[in-house]
């Protein structure tokens, strides 16, 4: 592989090569989430699927930011979502609405789509920034264009990372703001492995693969 000299970042840490791996995709994505939405210490945030790659990250990134942050995730990982920072915990299932309020949060953070995508408008407050990066539960959703254009909300799609996302991931690796989230490592030969054990999705955060010595 060959990336031109501007792509390459030095990085000054203690942190292993596989703590460093689960950086680039799953941080990358969320911060870009934050970043474009303009998430501050005043947002409330609500993060669906927090227990995932970017959903964890997003969580740590957002308290970084000061902002108060619920996650939803499911019960079996609630402690270790609050150990993340997540200030509020919505069971995965239940209606965020019944648990936050209507029109309670500023900021919504979902690469969940599918079927809870009109709870996700109803909970954010007038003026609100919805944001998302994909659609794990299905890409075609139900939208109330009510809930969009009365309350005012902003629908923010992200894909390419903007220009200070990942300088800015390192100045946060490096001043000790966030910590990496290493699920499990895998050999490369053992792929096919990784790939049942993480369809189980009983982890938190990401798995790595590592190729041979050369």
């Amino acid at each position: 592989v060959k990336v031109p000299a501007s792509e390459v970042f030095h990085v000054h840490c203690a942190w292993s090569d596989e703590e460093l791996a689960t950086i680039p995709c799953a941080y990358g994505t969320a911060e870009n989430m934050l970043h474009r939405a303009r998430v501050g210490a005043e947002d409330f945030v609500l993060v669906a699927g927090a227990s995932g790659g970017v959903g964890s990250a997003t969580v740590q990134l957002a308290k970084r930011r000061g902002a108060k942050v619920a996650a939803i995730t499911s019960a079996s990982k609630v402690a270790q979502i609050h150990d993340l920072g997540a200030d509020v915990i919505v069971e995965r299932g239940s209606d965020p609405t019944a648990v936050l309020g209507d029109s309670s949060v500023d900021v919504v953070v979902d690469n969940v789509a599918g079927p809870s995508f009109p709870q996700m408008l109803k909970v954010l407050k007038r003026g609100g920034r919805y944001t998302s990066s994909g659609a794990i539960a299905g890409p075609v959703v139900a939208l109330d264009m009510r809930d969009m254009y009365l309350k005012d909300i902003t629908l923010i799609g992200c894909t390419a990372w903007d220009e200070p996302v990942f300088p800015n991931l390192i100045t946060y690796i490096e001043g000790g703001e966030i910590r990496p989230l290493l699920a499990k490592v895998f050999p490369l030969d053992q792929i096919a492995a990784a790939q049942r054990e993480f369809l189980k999705k009983k982890h938190v955060g990401k798995f790595v693969l590592v190729p041979p010595s050369p």
